[in-house]
């Protein structure tokens, strides 16, 4: 009997030295960068293609914002110039000449060209010259130091929709998401080190640079990473698999051949 009541009092009155269950961490309002793997052509295309597309044609159109603010050259036009002083060879030939070098430097990283870098390659010079088009030259400095900063944030936003995209990056965006997935270091840093590596070594070279150039190269990456979270193809973005599907290990990082050919690839 006594027993009995014990029993009826501790499930009335729990003890006070067990635990009760706590709420988890608040979900974050901000989405967290998803791995920033090849995902094929044929998956969701209509939005990806849209993103890509949009964003290389801003990323384009801000180029032409930081010439037209004459503050200063990014820093791979910086290493162009430079390599100018150096070697019989045209800007134009010296810009394709390193992208070949870059995609070299993609091996030992594992990065593949993709239906993104060859649209890199074709979207870039066309926005790029339209607006040079649009867009006046010779403002005052006011309107110059406008278009720097607005040509640095659309580039580095730009940076995020086309990246995110997951269509493969260009030739220079595929060497920082490669580094940054070989590293573990973030997006951000990584594309900060490239820009200043790269300024560096135009600059040695005989390249000229100005406070643009400077603001380009520490600016860019933070702001590619502060929008890569809102802008870049989650996996919760795809429609559900059937049942059957996820059983047989088809899905994000699943056991299957296209679970397998997605994680295998680099992340950023």
């Amino acid at each position: 009997m006594k027993q009995e009541i014990t029993d009826r009092h501790e499930r009335a009155f729990p003890r006070r030295h067990e635990r009760r269950p706590t709420a988890g961490p608040a979900p974050s309002a901000r989405p967290p960068v998803p791995p920033l793997t090849y995902v094929p052509l044929g998956e969701r295309p209509l939005g990806r293609l849209c993103r890509l597309f949009t964003g290389l044609a801003l990323y384009g159109f801000s180029l032409s914002l930081l010439l037209r603010a004459s503050l200063g050259v990014n820093p791979w036009s910086v290493l162009y110039e430079g390599l100018g002083h150096h070697v019989p060879l045209s800007f134009g030939t010296i810009s394709a000449a390193v992208g070949a070098l870059v995609l070299l430097l993609w091996i030992p990283l594992r990065q593949r060209p993709t239906f993104g870098t060859f649209a890199n390659i074709a979207v870039l010079a066309t926005s790029s010259d339209l607006g040079l088009w649009l867009v006046p030259a010779h403002l005052g400095l006011p309107g110059r130091i406008g278009l720097l900063a607005g040509g640095v944030l659309l580039n580095g936003f730009a940076m995020a929709l086309y990246v995110g995209a997951r269509f493969g990056p260009g030739p220079r965006d595929g060497l920082m998401t490669g580094t940054a997935a070989v590293t573990g270091r973030s997006i951000r840093l990584v594309r900060t080190l490239i820009e200043l590596t790269v300024l560096t070594a135009g600059w040695l070279l005989g390249g000229k640079a100005g406070a643009g150039t400077v603001l380009y190269a520490l600016a860019v990456g933070p702001v590619a990473q502060f929008f890569l979270p809102w802008f870049a193809y989650h996996a919760d973005d795809r429609p559900a698999r059937p049942p059957a599907a996820r059983e047989n290990g088809e899905g994000e990082g699943g056991g299957g051949e296209a679970g397998r050919r997605r994680t295998g690839a680099l992340t950023g």
